[in-house]
């Protein structure tokens, strides 16, 4: 499938961007057209999103795939118009609009992944391996394997070890664990960063991190 960037679609624009904010807040037929214009925009957007994760739907055929990109642009479309008064003109508005169309297809695309899969969560945590490992490197490894995994079963709350676990061992998409939770993106954005603060104070206080700076635990 094709890509055409934002920046040189053959969808028609206003000349200048705040045209575009102009015409999409206009109640007569500019704005219909504009808001025309918009959609084409997000519809290659998150064509090209949807499809280039497609592998994360095997089962998906074309046609349900043309349905997802669609309704995303929908959802896209919705977006913009909300967070129209926040377009501070950083960049051209069609690539500003564009990106909304690639979040919301990426978005649907893992929500639709994970759909019917249940959150395995390990008794352990697996670190990654050395390519190369030296024996020394071998026994220091698993000494902080032992460490890290000690430090998540004794120092986090049960909420924080799930998160931990979820998001970083499983790698499951946050939008997928907030929706799953009732929850929302900065909450466990937040419940994350605590847990691996914690984990970072229980290594430094058993001696297996030296101290330095860490901008991430500030």
């Amino acid at each position: 499938m094709s890509t055409v960037h934002p920046a040189t679609s053959g969808v028609a624009r206003p000349q200048a961007d705040e045209q575009w904010q102009a015409d999409l807040t206009d109640d007569g037929p500019a704005g219909r057209h504009a808001l025309a214009r918009l959609r084409e925009v997000l519809l290659r957007a998150t064509r090209h999103q949807v499809w280039r994760l497609r592998d994360l739907l095997p089962g998906a055929s074309a046609g349900e795939l043309e349905d997802l990109a669609q309704q995303c642009a929908d959802d896209a479309a919705l977006d913009v118009l909300r967070k129209l008064p926040t377009f501070e003109g950083r960049s051209r508005f069609t690539t500003w609009a564009y990106k909304f169309g690639v979040h919301h297809a990426g978005v649907a695309v893992r929500r639709q992944a994970w759909r019917h899969r249940e959150i395995p969560l390990p008794d352990a945590v697996a670190l990654a391996a050395d390519r190369a490992p030296t024996p020394d490197a071998v026994l220091a490894g698993a000494e902080l394997a032992r460490a890290v995994e000690s430090a998540i079963a004794r120092d986090l709350t049960p909420h924080q070890r799930y998160i931990l676990l979820a998001l970083v061992v499983e790698q499951v998409p946050i939008d997928v664990l907030a929706e799953r939770l009732g929850s929302t993106r900065n909450a466990l954005y937040k419940t994350l960063h605590d847990a691996r603060k914690r984990l970072r104070a229980s290594l430094i206080d058993h001696g297996h991190l030296d101290i330095s700076p860490d901008r991430s635990t500030r």
